[in-house]
């Protein structure tokens, strides 16, 4: 398949980066399927021709196709995963009796997948062995920006050029500048292990901790990611791109970050579940973290700020000796990356 020759793509996933996508895509010129699970939800969103739950001012136009059939998926060219990660490896499932031949997949969400670890374009792959076309797409990017046309940029990554190039062929606006990378292992852990330095900025943000703080984790926050990269096989320079410390910054430092307003519940006292209730959307750092220290502990590498995030979500630890911690760690040099 030429570039030239895609016309017809499905989300799957109509959340807030489902429609986001979608939009763009449309707003391109593509023939845009989206899937959503609840038909419930599709004939609500249909009626009123907007997402109350996830972005209640972005207008939906009709020329989407809104489906909770899957087979409506059927004969897309390109096929964009946007669910969270307890949820890809289902609709990798549900798409499968439907993949083409040379059809390109795209990861577009930041996790990693709890049970077994995996990042999400390995899950693809694990579901359909024939997918030979497997991309990710990651960057520091809200969904409510880029639907108002605020100036955006991302990054589609595939070791195959030519499917980097279609993704960043079909996305590419005036508004919306996509770079493509060769390095999908950076480029995923990046957009999946931001979320718990962004969660723990969160936290000391609810605490009343101040700029001083949040520079600190994320600067060393982004060595943790770093450090757990090259382990994996990924890229250094990757992380000192748009998908490692540029969605680190956004995400770190945005209200409208939900793994961020999580974290600074927790901050003020909640507890876990009463912060993800306020939250009312994924949150990624959640399920991220545990495969992160799974990793960490796998490849022998220290990951500081992330193992205490661990110990404040599952093990009760008072999130102010964290910081406590943190603090008086063994005295060392920062010059070098791996120490």
């Amino acid at each position: 398949m030429e570039n030239s020759d895609i016309k017809n793509i499905s989300v799957l996933g109509f959340g807030s980066w489902g429609i986001a996508l979608a939009l763009q895509l449309y707003k391109n010129g593509y023939n845009v399927t989206a899937y959503q699970r609840s038909r419930e939800k599709c004939e609500r969103i249909r009626a009123d021709g907007v997402s109350a739950e996830y972005l209640p001012g972005t207008k939906i136009p009709p020329e989407i196709k809104l489906t909770s059939d899957i087979a409506d998926t059927a004969g897309s060219d390109m096929v964009i995963f946007t669910a969270g990660s307890k949820a890809t490896r289902e609709l990798a499932e549900r798409i499968k009796p439907f993949a083409a031949e040379n059809q390109i997949f795209v990861n577009a969400s930041k996790g990693l997948e709890p049970g077994t670890n995996k990042r999400m374009s390995e899950v693809i792959k694990d579901v359909i062995p024939g997918a030979v076309r497997v991309a990710a797409m990651s960057g520091p990017c809200h969904a409510e920006e880029l639907c108002a046309g605020i100036a955006s940029a991302y990054v589609a990554a595939s070791p195959d050029p030519e499917t980097a190039k279609a993704i960043q062929n079909v996305f590419m606006s005036k508004e919306f500048r996509i770079y493509t990378n060769p390095d999908i292992i950076g480029v995923e852990l990046g957009g999946a292990l931001k979320q718990c330095i962004a969660m723990s900025v969160g936290i000391c943000d609810g605490m009343g901790y101040g700029d001083n703080t949040r520079a600190v984790l994320i600067t060393r926050g982004i060595v943790e990611i770093s450090r757990l990269g090259l382990a994996m096989g990924a890229k250094i320079e990757t992380f000192s791109g748009l998908s490692g410390i540029g969605d680190l910054v956004v995400t770190c430092t945005s209200e409208l970050s939900r793994n961020k307003r999580a974290g600074f519940y927790i901050g003020q006292g909640m507890s876990l579940q009463e912060a993800l209730d306020k939250v009312k959307m994924i949150v990624e750092a959640v399920n991220n973290v545990g495969p992160a220290l799974a990793f960490a502990k796998k490849h022998n590498i220290e990951m500081p700020i992330t193992e205490e995030l661990y110990k404040v979500l599952y093990e009760g630890k008072d999130p102010k000796m964290t910081v406590k911690s943190l603090m008086e760690r063994d005295r060392t040099d920062e010059r070098v990356l791996l120490i």
